[in-house]
């Protein structure tokens, strides 16, 4: 594989990884506005935003293609 193929794929998966952390950001902040979470949810929601993120984070060093 070409350095050019291997960036254009690499900015491909790290766009997903974004956008599926800002999907899990805004659908989190869509339910909160729409009614009031329990604790339990809350925390759900917070585990699911942190965790996508923690994806991206790691993906980031490892490929060094941060957008």
């Amino acid at each position: 594989m070409t350095d050019l193929q291997n960036a254009v794929l690499c900015c491909i998966e790290r766009e997903r990884l974004e956008f599926e952390w800002l999907e899990v950001r805004t659908r989190g902040q869509y339910v909160r506005r729409l009614r009031r979470l329990s604790r339990a949810e809350q925390a759900e929601w917070d585990r699911r935003e942190q965790e996508a993120l923690r994806r991206l984070a790691d993906y980031d060093p490892e490929h060094r293609c941060n957008g």
